[in-house]
């Protein structure tokens, strides 16, 4: 949407993601993202950190479910959203501005790790498949045995 701050950010988990549901019956799932610059230092010849930025997250409905089951503590992570702002007023009387990112994409970062990625058979996903319902996998692969990958059957292209 117009006039929306969008990031990405890049940072470990400080622990696993707390998931709640809403008086409505929406979850969310709540974590913070450390993401800590890191620079060569010529002089020394070694790298050096950063001051951390600590980055609260909310991630909502299927993504947080997928969220709490898939991330842990410590994890690297990219995550990208927008930045929402609010403010309260806390129990001593003082007024609070909080600076939260709304999280739309959130993956494992395999730049030190692998992940195994599981398509789920319902979720949020709407673009590209007209039944409206989740990912969905091909007929060949929902026929292959629970132990087989079904990520490692060739794919014809449609032309």
């Amino acid at each position: 949407m117009a006039g929306e701050t969008v990031i990405t950010i890049v940072g470990n988990l400080t622990a696993d993601p707390e998931l709640r549901t809403t008086s409505a019956g929406a979850q969310v799932a709540s974590f913070t993202i450390a993401s800590t610059p890191r620079s060569w230092n010529r002089s020394t010849n070694q790298f050096e950190d950063g001051q951390a930025l600590f980055m609260r997250c909310s991630a909502w409905r299927d993504l947080a479910t997928h969220c709490a089951q898939s991330l842990a503590k410590g994890m690297r992570v990219i995550a990208q959203g927008r930045l929402q702002q609010r403010s309260y007023q806390a129990n001593d009387g003082s007024n609070r501005t909080v600076v939260e990112l709304q999280v739309d994409e959130i993956g494992p970062s395999l730049r030190y790790a692998t992940a195994q990625v599981q398509k789920m058979q319902s979720g949020g996903y709407q673009g590209g498949n007209s039944n409206g319902g989740g990912y969905q996998q091909p007929q060949q692969a929902q026929q292959q045995s629970q132990g087989a990958d079904p990520w490692s059957a060739p794919v014809e292209p449609e032309f």
